[in-house]
């Protein structure tokens, strides 16, 4: 691991984007990924819950939320991998005077489909969504879901109540899935205009009604882009599959040591692949103080432990929602950060891992990307 003052990714590189308690770091590798290079922190002292990147039409955008005690949550971007910044006087994300809400935290951005090169969307706490028609420098209110009729009775989970999951159709650019924490999964199928819960088969044990119609502690919602039906769920409680669009939802534990988690990630090339990280319901750290990720190689019927590389020592670790993603390369690069300050990744699907970063602050997201 190198630190630098700035990265300069090169085509074909991977770039992982890792957002902390106290500011956010770029990292970058070529192809083999065996070595990295670091700059950050980026918006030192400020929290970043969200990151992601944005390569379409030619564009190398990285985009970033940070929240201040003082200043507020903004939204900001590089064009050069974060030697310069966009710093808004004002926050470009906010919500109608009318609405009564103020924004407290952006937990998701992310990109349109390659057909909607423009498309961009953020998902906030209060719960809501935005999106955006010119890649960023403007953005509207989805009013739609703000009037939705649940929403007066959705509660705030652990960490809020936060829209923190959009995951983009790239068959169908009218349609849109978002997950809501304590709401649970919505879709739109006609652009926004109207939404409706698509929780069927879900559980939600803290409620009278073990499977209503919404109020699940939905915590990530994953989809491979080829087969944008299957769906791969990670439920505060329970690991839940569905091969409709989310019209309903089967339970695929089969295996993982405990059906409590945040994060959910899918290979971006094999539909049948995902990988999680349990975690022990009490502590919210890793069972038995054991690093595993857990890998299904046939669409949850069964799952493995993933852990050459982990250390053997005890290690109480946690990782929140976004934590776990990969990127695009082949093999396909797997990684993971800690609220122990580390990131640990696998340039081949899992197979192996190693540290490749580790004394920085709490991490909050890790997104990961091929340049």
């Amino acid at each position: 691991m190198e630190t630098k003052t700035f990265v300069s990714p090169k085509e074909g590189s991977a770039l992982v984007l890792v957002g902390t308690i106290k500011g956010a770091f770029v990292l970058n590798s070529d192809a083999s990924r065996e070595r990295w290079e670091v700059s950050g922190p980026h918006f030192p002292g400020r929290v970043v819950y969200s990151m992601a990147y944005d390569g379409r039409s030619g564009r190398q955008r990285i985009w970033s939320s940070s929240t201040h005690f003082a200043f507020g949550t903004l939204l900001h971007s590089t064009e050069d991998f974060g030697r310069t910044w966009t710093n808004p006087e004002s926050a470009p994300v906010k919500f109608p005077e009318a609405t009564g809400q103020s924004l407290k935290q952006i937990w998701q951005i992310a990109a349109g489909s390659d057909q909607e090169p423009g498309k961009m969307y953020c998902g906030v706490e209060p719960a809501a969504l935005f999106e955006s028609n010119d890649a960023g420098q403007t953005w509207s209110f989805v009013q739609a879901l703000f009037d939705h009729p649940h929403r007066p009775q959705w509660q705030p989970g652990g960490g809020g109540l936060c829209l923190h999951t959009i995951l983009v159709d790239p068959s169908n650019t009218k349609r849109l899935h978002v997950a809501i924490s304590t709401g649970g999964v919505y879709r739109t199928d006609d652009g926004g205009k109207s939404w409706q819960s698509r929780n069927q088969g879900l559980s939600a044990e803290f409620m009278p009604d073990k499977y209503p119609e919404f109020g699940q502690c939905v915590h990530k919602v994953a989809r491979n882009p080829s087969r944008p039906e299957r769906l791969f769920l990670q439920n505060h409680g329970g690991l839940f599959r569905s091969d409709n669009a989310g019209d309903s939802w089967t339970e695929i534990v089969n295996g993982v040591p405990s059906d409590f988690g945040f994060p959910m990630a899918v290979h971006p090339h094999h539909p049948d692949t995902a990988y999680v990280f349990p975690l022990e319901r009490e502590m919210r750290c890793s069972p038995d103080g054991k690093l595993r990720v857990y890998r299904t190689r046939d669409a949850g019927n069964s799952w493995q432990p993933l852990s050459k590389g982990f250390p053997d020592e005890p290690a109480y670790e946690t990782v929140l929602r976004d934590g776990l993603n990969t990127d695009t390369l082949k093999p396909t690069g797997i990684y993971f950060g800690t609220r122990g300050g580390k990131v640990y990744g696998s340039r081949n699907e899992g197979e192996t891992w190693s540290l490749i970063l580790q004394g920085v602050p709490a991490i909050t997201c890790v997104k990961a990307a091929a340049v």
